[in-house]
């Protein structure tokens, strides 16, 4: 019985869009400190608590991470809600999801923050044509290469043509 539900699951999963099949992480709730100051990337602060064993006490321990925001649309205080992603950059490792907070300016007024789906659909929309054309170039490098090996071919075909003309053919040269 437990053998046909893990079959079921295992076909309905595999029957779901890649859109479902993306792993689902937490999610993050963060001030923007400091946004304009870097074109797509906004710093944000999320809050956090450590543990100090040695008094018995909790103490406040913000983290700050640098977030992608594809149009530009995060201001400085904003509230935020971000999630990991992919490396964006060497210490940009997370997106925005929404905005929960405006500060300043209301967002009907800014450019609107795309959602994960638009984002991760951009960015296999990205690695489909960079792959695309990194085989191209890999294409084009084979056929100058086989052309290469081509034309040194015909070059050795006709020294050794011309060697044989003049009879001056070595031994060495005979197959």
């Amino acid at each position: 019985m437990a053998s046909k539900q893990i079959v079921r699951m295992a076909s309905t999963a595999a029957s779901t869009s890649a859109a479902a099949a993306r792993p689902i992480f937490r999610e993050l709730h963060g001030v923007v400190t400091s946004a304009g100051l870097m074109d797509r990337t906004v710093k944000v602060q999320v809050g956090g608590q450590r543990w100090n064993g040695r008094i018995k006490k909790f103490f406040n321990d913000p983290k700050t991470y640098l977030v992608h925001d594809p149009n530009n649309s995060l201001r400085t205080g904003d509230v935020v809600a971000i999630t990991p992603g992919w490396v964006t950059s060497q210490h940009k490792r997370h997106l925005v999801k929404h905005i929960i907070a405006p500060n300043g300016s209301p967002v009907e007024e800014r450019p609107p923050v795309p959602t994960q789906d638009e984002m991760w659909a951009a960015r296999e929309a990205k690695k489909a044509a960079k792959d695309a054309r990194r085989a191209e170039r890999a294409e084009a490098e084979r056929l100058a290469r086989q052309q290469e090996k081509e034309e040194k071919e015909e070059r050795r075909r006709r020294k050794m043509a011309g060697r044989e003309e003049m009879g001056q053919t070595k031994a060495s040269d005979v197959d």
